[in-house]
């Protein structure tokens, strides 16, 4: 395939609509785990209007970046694509925490993995001690 009208190779015989839906699913997925945009901007190292554009699916999207965006949002490429179902829901309780880390800063989003972590190897290090 080859690049047309400035759209990534393979995104030539994308539909609008398809560009659209797969924006709404990168915006939703990156809101959902509270980056902001200059943060996946970065990440990506693409301006922040040029995932701005590729969340209104103005923008064509490269494999690549898709599949970077899909490495950082914890998600399957197909996820994004439709090409495979939604992700089973999260249990309510888990969901809650994540739309809570939504809302602070990096800094303070770093430290609540931080304590996720101690907790986890705590519960590891009682498992062990109980057997």
């Amino acid at each position: 395939m080859t690049e047309e009208a400035g759209m990534p190779v393979g995104f030539a015989d994308s539909k609008p609509d398809d560009r659209a839906v797969l924006g709404k699913r990168l915006r939703e997925a990156r809101e959902y785990l509270g980056f902001s945009q200059e943060e996946v901007a970065r990440y990506l190292a693409i301006p922040r209007t040029a995932l701005s554009n590729i969340e209104r699916g103005q923008r064509g999207v490269d494999a690549l970046e898709l599949k970077r965006l899909a490495v950082l949002y914890k998600q399957p490429v197909g996820y994004f694509t439709g090409e495979t179902a939604e992700t089973s829901e999260l249990p309510q309780d888990i969901a809650h925490l994540a739309r809570a880390a939504a809302g602070l800063s990096e800094t303070d989003r770093a430290e609540l993995a931080r304590f996720a972590d101690y907790l986890k190897a705590r519960a590891r290090a009682g498992d062990s001690k109980d057997g």
